[in-house]
């Protein structure tokens, strides 16, 4: 599971700047991710799930950004296909985030519940739809500027961590004004807060024993399977000359490490007005 926070088109420094937390089973492999990386002979910046071979959030030299979710939901597809190859095959595309969305929209029952959000810098255009609840038709909603969560429902659903995290995100905001950001700070803040929700506000999806583990922001839960729980945290700024900075903080043989990847948007035109 993944949560991820973000201001869009909102801020005079930053076009762009999201947070997010990946969770999954500690054990899945003796790493079951690898941090933040340029992927060898491919214009792509972002971490990688060494199991499946996808990513949950990375970005282009050209300024195209993926953003993906789980959504939560009682039993999967064991042969559905991987939902990390969502973001790589729109980070390789040339299509706007509307075009691929909508090209996706006619296979996207091939994959367990997913959300996914596409956007690109340069053209200011950022979309987000998800292939659940099954049954209903999918809609590809253009984001608006402003303040969004996501989570494992809807965008902006209001699930006790996603309304949790957007609040600390808007004092943070407030608190430093149009001034340059304390990003590193701002991440250890948001992301490792480990409150969890009253029981009385869970979704009801699955145990309610499971949903309030899930319930924090940064989560961490013994289960038969071994720890689960937060593994990585993301700070993904970009700013109005079209810098973009990609600092991770990621869980590897029992300690915190950290990764900062810092580079421009290519191409002249690529200037963000």
């Amino acid at each position: 599971m993944c949560i991820a926070v973000f201001i869009w088109q909102a801020h005079p420094l930053y076009p762009l700047l999201l947070f997010q937390n990946r969770d999954e089973i500690h054990c899945r492999q003796v790493m079951p991710s690898e941090p933040v990386a340029w992927w060898n002979g491919r214009d792509i910046l972002a971490g990688r799930d060494m199991v499946a071979g996808g990513t949950w959030m990375g970005c282009s030299r050209d300024g195209r950004i993926a953003v993906l979710t789980n959504v939560l939901e009682l039993h999967n597809i064991p042969e559905a296909r991987s939902r990390g190859e969502l973001p790589v095959l729109f980070l390789e595309s040339k299509k706007s985030p509307k075009e691929f969305a909508e090209l996706l929209v006619k296979r996207a029952q091939e994959y367990n519940g997913f959300n996914l959000i596409l956007a690109d810098i340069t053209s200011k255009k950022m979309v987000y739809f998800s292939n659940r609840p099954k049954g209903e038709s999918i809609v590809v909603q253009e984001v608006s500027p402003g303040i969004h969560v996501l989570s494992n429902a809807k965008l902006d659903a209001p699930w006790h961590k996603a309304q949790r995290l957007k609040m600390n995100f808007e004092a943070m905001l407030n608190e430093y004004g149009e001034s340059d950001l304390p990003i590193r700070e701002m991440l250890k803040k948001l992301m490792r807060d480990t409150t969890k929700a009253e029981r009385n506000v869970l979704p009801g999806i699955c145990s309610t024993d499971w949903e309030h583990n899930l319930s924090s922001i940064f989560v961490e839960v013994d289960t038969p399977l071994g720890l689960y729980g937060t593994r990585s945290s993301v700070a993904l700024s970009i700013r109005s000359n079209g810098r973009i900075s990609y600092f991770e903080t990621y869980l590897e043989d029992g300690s915190w490490k950290e990764k900062t990847v810092n580079y421009h948007i290519s191409e002249a035109e690529a200037q963000i007005q």
